[in-house]
């Protein structure tokens, strides 16, 4: 009787392993998740014994099996994004949205254009992460969130710069365009298209087999960590800087009221007792941490952050852009090509609208040079010397130097991609 006690409870033993294995591999090999040290030995292209194994040796973690590459154009406004943004959206293969964080922030932020409260930051860039995740995952309901109104039965008009996205103005989204239309200006678009069908849209980002998303709304990239190092994304950050003179220049010409005093110290020669400095000091900090941040390499950044000088993009675009392309792994299209030859050679006149991108890169990265004075120059070096000397711009000794285009206030660098 005793013998026979313990045999029954033997096999009941053995019979829970024999299901517990089971289960085991059955969810294993359902679900397919891959050591993040070594993702591609998890292809779907390879022989599954050998991925199994492979697999089956490290801890596992889920994957983005797709392996679609997932851009973000890491700017500030008015350093050339709309230009580089434009890189990607070319592509035939690349699923574009230009600025969705807008949303995020008129939504949370209202009031501000720029908040200086850290709560609201931290609150901002916390929505912003959780946007930008299901974004890449072609989530764009999510998005419902923060249009405003509400969108109705998943269609809008109120996306932000809507017509700014070639995948957005085009079918399936767009269906009522003919084969006239398809190099739509960015108001025709919106006029031909009509509301924005989100469940379109959404269908569209997964036929495309990379998405790429320019903001300026994102002030470093450590402010992206969990997203860089989330398993289920493969997101590679494109930080684009500027010459912050420049960008000083751009913004006062831009935006003309909120720049106004900026716009008084160089009409008048007096600087204004109530300036805001913080319009210019805050490029400069933001530039200065996350910069830092990426050269000095930290491990979840490998193979990850790529630092582009919109000068060296504006006097060379053809190369710099298929260095971008090689970083990213994603072979440079012909349209994208073709769209460089046509958008970098414009002449003064191609250049009024504030967001356009036809233009003659070379002398726009230069133009800043005669639109300020030497005194705000000579202000604007003094308040960011810090970051000027970490990006290789020469600071100018003079009103004679500064206007002198055959001295280069720009080093040759060679910032090289973190492999």
């Amino acid at each position: 009787m005793q013998c026979s006690w313990k045999a029954v409870l033997l096999l009941a033993l053995a019979s829970i392993a024999i299901q517990y294995t089971a289960i085991r591999t059955f969810t294993a090999k359902s679900l397919h998740s891959c050591p993040i040290p070594n993702p591609v030995n998890c292809s779907l292209s390879q022989d599954t014994d050998v991925a199994d194994r492979l697999c089956d040796e490290n801890p596992t973690f889920p994957y983005n099996l797709s392996r679609k590459t997932h851009v973000l154009i890491l700017a500030t406004t008015r350093s050339g994004s709309s230009f580089v943004g434009q890189l990607f959206n070319q592509h035939f293969n690349v699923f574009y949205l230009f600025e969705p964080l807008y949303h995020v922030q008129y939504t949370l932020i209202p009031k501000l254009t720029q908040s200086k409260s850290t709560t609201d930051r931290r609150v901002m860039l916390g929505a912003s992460r959780d946007l930008l995740r299901s974004l890449y995952d072609c989530d764009l309901y999510f998005l419902e969130n923060y249009i405003k109104p509400q969108p109705v039965n998943h269609t809008t008009d109120r996306l932000f710069r809507r017509g700014a996205s070639k995948a957005l103005c085009s079918p399936p989204v767009c269906e009522s365009l003919g084969a006239v239309d398809l190099h739509l200006e960015e108001g025709d678009c919106v006029k031909k298209c009509g509301t924005l069908n989100l469940t379109l849209a959404t269908e569209s980002c997964r036929e495309h087999g990379h998405v790429a998303i320019k903001t300026v709304r994102v002030p470093e990239v450590s402010d992206l960590r969990a997203l860089v190092e989330d398993p289920r994304l493969n997101l590679k950050v494109i930080q684009l800087v500027r010459d912050p003179r420049g960008i000083l220049a751009s913004r006062s010409e831009t935006f003309r009221d909120t720049y106004r005093l900026w716009r008084i110290w160089d009409g008048t020669g007096r600087k204004p007792y109530n300036l805001d400095v913080t319009q210019l000091t805050t490029v400069c900090e933001d530039f200065w941490n996350s910069v830092s941040t990426g050269l000095n390499r930290p491990p979840w950044l490998k193979g990850k952050y790529m630092l582009v000088r919109y000068e060296d993009l504006a006097r060379n675009p053809m190369k710099k852009t298929e260095e971008i392309y090689d970083f990213l792994g994603i072979p440079m299209d012909s349209n994208v090509e073709r769209w460089i030859q046509n958008n970098t050679r414009g002449d003064r006149s191609s250049s009024k609208h504030k967001y356009g991108t036809v233009r003659n890169s070379a002398a726009t990265a230069e133009k800043w040079r005669f639109r300020l004075s030497y005194e705000i120059v000579a202000f604007t070096q003094h308040a960011c010397q810090q970051v000027l000397a970490q990006l290789g711009y020469k600071t100018a000794g003079s009103e004679e130097e500064l206007k002198n285009l055959s001295i280069s206030l720009v080093e040759e660098r060679d910032f090289l991609p973190f492999s």
